[in-house]
């Protein structure tokens, strides 16, 4: 008797467990709906389906090995930037060998920082501007769940260096950055992850990958910084490009990717597991603000060195 007892309760225990995790990957106010007719290309959808089987589809035995490989492709390309960038410094600065080691840490991780930052702008561009990967009138499928083995690695080696750096900020902490380092890879992660896995929002993903364009003048400013070079006229240039770059990357950028999501959201709700709709609705937002407020403190800063500069002439 009390052997059946513990059967049962184990057993309603394993139904709760299992349709709560399930409910994770199923829209709630899909479940109403048995099926719609898709506008875009007429095809029946049928909402109910679980978000395990989109993933489930899309993650072949296949692909996860080759996604794997681009992860550990990423973090390789991050280790051979960084010791690469120790090696060519102090060529190119001689003051290099006398910084703390503190400052040839964060030097070091600013190379492979801005070797990724190039790498993922100019793929991002590359899928969105000049491919007919994203082109609406090229193909009858979704937008929204359109996908290629070229950018499943781009988006598995931008997750290796993302793994890379936040366990670089992590285990160094405070050194290479504060809370919002963390917070802006961790959402990253979280949402390049979910794209990968599912195949789909990788146009916005990759939209999203292109605002690192704006990294390598964040990290030549501190370069200058630290080399003494604040009062020169590459400081300041590189000042007025950074605050151009981001305005245009990072602020404009943005403007047109809600916009587009709002003209678009016939399809964003095509998305079939919650977590991932969710995510696509509240992170984007999130760096959005992050970026307003580093844009803010860019400004400050252009103005200040600009202000600086006339006095000094």
């Amino acid at each position: 008797m009390i052997m059946e007892s513990l059967k049962l309760c184990m057993f309603n225990y394993v139904q709760h467990v299992t349709s709560f995790y399930r409910s994770l990957f199923t829209k709630p106010y899909f479940s109403a709906i048995s099926e719609d007719k898709n506008p875009m290309d007429g095809k029946i959808l049928n909402h109910g389906s679980s978000g395990f089987s989109i993933i489930a589809d899309h993650a072949t035995p296949t692909n996860q090995i080759w996604w794997l490989f681009s992860v550990f492709g990423g973090i390789i390309m991050c280790k051979f930037a960084y010791e690469l960038t120790g090696i060519i410094s102090p060529l190119v600065f001689k003051g290099f060998i006398k910084l703390e080691n503190k400052q040839k840490l964060e030097w070091k991780n600013r190379g492979f920082s801005t070797f990724h930052a190039l790498f993922a702008a100019i793929g991002s561009m590359y899928f969105l501007v000049f491919t007919n990967l994203f082109d609406e009138q090229a193909k009858e499928e979704l937008l929204i769940n359109r996908s290629s083995a070229s950018s499943d690695t781009l988006l598995g080696m931008s997750i290796g260096y993302f793994f890379s750096d936040l366990a670089m900020i992590i285990w160094t902490y405070p050194t290479l950055g504060g809370l919002e380092y963390v917070l802006h890879h961790g959402l990253s992660l979280f949402a390049i992850i979910q794209s990968l896995l599912s195949g789909q929002v990788q146009f916005y993903i990759l939209m999203v990958l292109f605002t690192e364009i704006t990294t390598p003048f964040v990290n030549l400013r501190w370069y200058l910084d630290v080399a003494g070079k604040k009062n020169s006229t590459l400081y300041m240039l590189n000042g007025v490009a950074m605050f151009l770059g981001w305005l245009v990357a990072r602020v404009i950028l943005f403007v047109f990717f809600f916009y587009h999501l709002f003209t678009h959201f016939d399809q964003v709700n095509q998305v079939f597991y919650p977590m991932g709709y969710y995510t696509l609705l509240t992170i984007p937002p999130m760096l959005a603000m992050m970026n307003l407020f580093w844009f803010w403190k860019i400004a400050q800063g252009l103005m200040k060195t600009v202000s600086k500069l006339r006095k000094q002439s």
